[in-house]
């Protein structure tokens, strides 16, 4: 039997042709659109029949991903949200099997940071079997349990502590699915208004311990934010570096140097004038920016925590590291 990191071998099928995998969520797609798109690519190609893999209500994606990985397909198409592709890059990741998107649902952050086109079926599937591939970092957190337990999980985009694991644990899923980014805007004003403060110790790559006190603390493997908020401006998905961000207001001038930060990021950062601009201003001192390969974190009281979108409850310790290159993905 063939390693599972062993890349994908046709030469083992008798027809020797290639052959997808589909990992689906069947609720957040048009599926016989979907199926009908396969067949037509498969059948002009000439490649072996897809086989499916439909996710259940009481599984996050995970049997599913498992199932196309045992199976050593050429590619996954993996089609629904953030949480979705969580879970089957964690699955995928080091197998050297290349994952298409079709991103579905009204986040999709790691697809809208890669410019892959939402809710586009045609696109999606002729990316799956046309595409191009190119390796991608994917990013791991070892969270800690207030009872000591750890356990590792992958993520694509942001691990969140503070009120972006708050907005995550507290938004209501149908409020999300329904009116997107607006469902969160009542924890982000109870958040606000409240300014509840963190007292964490941190290290960078193994180094020196430092304490801070902190708002809200992420850390991205991906910048930008929904309605294109650039969150973490030296962020890039294949630079084997993990992004870290503090929010250190104090008071309500202090968000408003935040609101202001943030909206400013992409002039400062994505346009010339505004990067030698930057050289001549101070560095401000309510977000805090760094970048590591690893960051541990250890709070002084249990958090919680998010990891692209989904809580993971409270944590008393986290342990992010980024693996270079740990993933292949099929774009057009």
């Amino acid at each position: 039997m063939p390693s599972p990191h062993e890349a994908p071998d046709p030469a083992r099928r008798p027809s020797a042709r290639q052959r997808a995998a589909v990992v689906v969520n069947p609720s957040a797609v048009d599926l016989a659109a979907l199926r009908s798109a396969v067949a037509t690519e498969q059948g002009s190609l000439g490649w072996d029949d897809t086989v499916w893999f439909e996710t259940a209500a009481g599984d996050d994606g995970r049997a599913a991903a498992q199932e196309a990985r045992a199976g050593a397909p050429d590619v996954v198409l993996v089609v629904g949200g953030d949480g979705t592709l969580r879970v089957a890059a964690e699955v995928l990741h080091g197998s050297r099997i290349p994952i298409a998107l079709l991103p579905t649902g009204t986040g999709n952050l790691y697809a809208r940071n890669l410019g892959i086109p939402i809710g586009d079926v045609t696109a999606a599937v002729r990316s799956a079997f046309r595409g191009a591939d190119r390796p991608v970092d994917v990013a791991f957190a070892a969270l800690t349990s207030a009872d000591g337990d750890t356990a590792e999980h992958g993520f694509l985009v942001m691990a969140g502590i503070g009120l972006d694991a708050r907005m995550a644990a507290e938004t209501n899923a149908g409020l999300k699915k329904r009116f997107g980014w607006l469902a969160y805007s009542d924890p982000i004003l109870r958040s606000v208004v409240g300014n509840r403060q963190i007292d964490l110790r941190y290290r960078l790559d193994g180094g020196e311990e430092h304490g801070m006190r902190a708002h809200t603390v992420i850390v991205g493997n991906c910048g930008t934010l929904t309605a294109g908020l650039l969150l973490l401006p030296a962020a890039e998905p294949d630079d084997g570096l993990l992004d870290a961000v503090a929010f250190r207001p104090r008071g309500r001038v202090g968000w408003t140097k935040i609101g202001y930060g943030l909206s400013l990021n992409r002039f400062f950062h994505r346009t010339g004038f505004g990067r030698l601009l930057a050289r001549f201003l101070p560095r401000s001192r309510t977000l805090g920016y760094t970048t590591a390969r690893r960051l541990d974190l250890v709070l002084d009281e249990p958090e919680q925590l998010q990891l692209d979108g989904d809580p993971f409850g409270l944590v008393a310790a986290a342990s992010l590291r980024v693996e270079h290159g740990g993933l292949v993905l099929r774009t057009a």
